[in-house]
């Protein structure tokens, strides 16, 4: 497997959208055009020194300017104080004139664009995809509605651009509702013709919005996760298997505490990673023979069902062996 190219890229501009919640502006340090991009994309970000001991980190950042923009990025990024570094890596340091490393941008929560109708519903940081899908649609023609959670008006991203877009924006605000939740089932029992929900925000949401929809079409459900529901993306209770590695015929075993991209990396093969818990699609490897137990967050149901690839980094095996095509 090969990495995609590296841009490099130069801020040109960073505002506050709300209380803690920068957004940042990329673009080209030559002027040039940039590698386009659909709504719901990403870029992934190199953060030198924002780890531990001064290592490089990783992060992804979803794109909420206009798909047909091709002179710049935008991106933006809430303050975790209790994450792993990125976010305040990013606040401390990002600066007008900061280069910037990135991977062209990929999409894990693509558009369906034969949708009749788009139901949205952010929380928090979570509306910078839909952000970019809501100018989609706009541009389109498009019929949608969304709603936004957020704890309150002065944490809300966006909030001046989202209320002048009328009444298809309705707010929630948990410092006005006494901390009470949206009613998602009330939300989700409505629904148009050849509806598509799109979802992105804090995991509780999703996971919400997740058994509210149960009821709808699977494939009409579409979620960007920030986290994976289980640490590091193993676990440890799951029974060791074997893989094997085509291209060497190498037979490896994969232990009960190890991820297969982890025992990859033990004996010097080298794949693509990044997130290293099923969020990113970065590792995802054709899968030859075997089956799979898909522990991901990327891969749709028909694509998990097509036992075709796997994210090394948390899948398990439901057979005792998996052929890798590597």
């Amino acid at each position: 497997m090969m990495l995609p190219e590296t841009l490099s890229l130069v801020v040109s501009a960073v505002r506050a959208e709300a209380l803690d919640v920068l957004s940042i502006e990329l673009r080209d340090p030559r002027g040039g055009r940039l590698p386009p991009f659909s709504p719901g994309a990403h870029l992934e970000i190199e953060l030198p020194g924002a780890g531990e001991d001064g290592a490089t980190l990783l992060r992804h950042y979803s794109l909420c300017n206009a798909y047909s923009e091709t002179d710049r990025y935008q991106v933006a990024v809430g303050l975790a104080p209790n994450g792993r570094g990125g976010s305040r890596h990013v606040h401390a340091h990002i600066r007008v004139g900061t280069t910037i490393s990135a991977r062209p941008p990929r999409n894990n929560f693509e558009l369906c664009e034969e949708a009749q109708h788009y139901r949205f519903i952010a929380g928090g940081i979570g509306i910078t995809p839909i952000l970019s899908m809501l100018r989609w649609c706009e541009t389109n023609g498009k019929s949608w509605s969304l709603l936004y959670c957020a704890r309150s008006r002065i944490r809300t991203a966006f909030y001046e651009q989202l209320s002048a877009l009328g009444s298809g924006v309705r707010f929630h605000f948990s410092d006005e509702a006494d901390g009470g939740l949206a009613d998602l089932e009330a939300e989700l029992a409505m629904n148009e013709a050849n509806e598509h929900v799109y979802c992105c925000g804090p995991q509780s949401l999703m996971q919400a919005v997740r058994s509210a929809g149960a009821h709808r079409p699977a494939d009409s459900l579409h979620f960007e996760w920030f986290s994976s529901a289980q640490p590091d993306g193993v676990n440890a209770s799951a029974d060791a298997f074997e893989v094997l590695v085509r291209s060497r015929g190498l037979r490896l075993r994969v232990e009960r505490n190890k991820s297969i991209l982890e025992t990859l990396e033990e004996h010097g093969i080298s794949v693509p990673f990044s997130c290293r818990e099923g969020l990113c699609r970065t590792c995802e490897t054709p899968l030859c023979g075997g089956v799979a137990d898909h522990r991901d967050f990327v891969l749709s149901e028909q694509e998990q069902h097509a036992q075709t690839s796997l994210m090394v980094c948390v899948s398990r095996a439901k057979t005792p062996l998996l052929e890798l095509d590597i």
